[in-house]
């Protein structure tokens, strides 16, 4: 999971090098699939046979909570300050705890509570410091309610898998189960893209474009999936959705590398509960 928040931190920087005015969702559609194909040849060795019915029913649900979260980001990156989407976004661990808690995956955990709660003031801090050390913009309206709800289904992503895999319904392999998900879920992204997008603006993608698709597909999508799934086969949800408390600290190095002027002191107590809180989450995974 560490090399998890690694590829997702490295994701932001190629995201912002993608031409002006083209279609998110079909690019996330085409990311997924790009991902999709990456992780065939896994898939296919990993095979057991076709999916039964309940197995089918639980990917196309885990692939429309990948819908779902990307749907309501790009629908909600117009009408909500990135302010209001980092704060929000802090609380998906804390959901997937409460998710897990209620499907029965996870287990009453006070000290994971804690680290959570530890983690969460850290990744505010960072998004307070990036924010120039105001909450200045933070506001809570329809754009909100909808990105807040998409938190949600992401959050809802690692509860269904360990739901499933503890039923025995998912397969056992991170791989199989990571290449259906990203299928359904690029299927059911590409349908809201074709809706509510200009499929032709895709027409207007240079090499550079392609290549970082590409990049993103194998790497941001494919990589960190596939990390995911293999992390939830041991670990809890809240536990693996605690690591993405480090993904603003990523973000955070690397303007320190490109833009050195603009870290200053403000972002030190944000930085450190972030690491503190990831420090007790793999101190309290190796105890285990």
């Amino acid at each position: 999971m560490l090399l998890w928040a690694l590829f997702v931190g490295l994701s932001f920087p190629a995201v912002g090098l993608l031409s002006d005015d083209l279609p998110p969702l079909l690019l996330t559609a085409m990311r997924f699939s790009v991902a999709a194909l990456v992780l065939a040849p896994l898939a296919w060795r990993q095979s057991e046979g076709r999916p039964g019915l309940a197995t089918v029913l639980l990917y196309a649900l885990m692939g429309l909570c990948l819908a779902a979260f990307f749907g309501t980001m790009f629908w909600a990156a117009h009408r909500v300050s990135a302010l209001s989407m980092a704060t929000l976004f802090v609380s998906v661990p804390l959901l997937a705890y409460c998710l897990g808690r209620g499907f029965g995956v996870e287990h009453r955990a006070g000290r994971l509570l804690g680290i959570l709660a530890l983690g969460a003031s850290g990744a505010l801090g960072l998004a307070w410091a990036e924010n120039g050390g105001s909450f200045a913009g933070m506001q809570m309206g329809l754009g909100e309610l909808g990105f807040f709800l998409g938190c949600v289904a992401s959050a809802m992503y690692p509860v269904l898998s360990k739901w499933g895999l503890a039923r025995a319904i998912l397969p056992k392999q991170a791989g199989l189960r990571t290449f259906w998900s990203l299928v359904l879920g690029a299927v059911l992204i590409g349908l809201m893209g074709v809706i509510g997008e200009a499929p032709r603006a895709l027409l207007r993608m240079n090499l550079l474009d392609v290549l970082l698709v590409i990049y993103l597909g194998v790497f941001s999508s494919a990589m960190t999936f596939f990390l995911q799934q293999r992390a939830t086969s041991v670990l809890t949800p809240g536990a693996v959705t605690a690591y993405s408390y480090l993904v603003p600290f990523v973000s955070m190095l690397l303007l320190f590398y490109d833009q050195p002027a603009r870290v200053g002191w403000h972002w030190a107590p944000g930085a450190l509960l972030v690491v503190l809180a990831i420090a007790l989450l793999l101190r309290r995974s190796a105890v285990r």
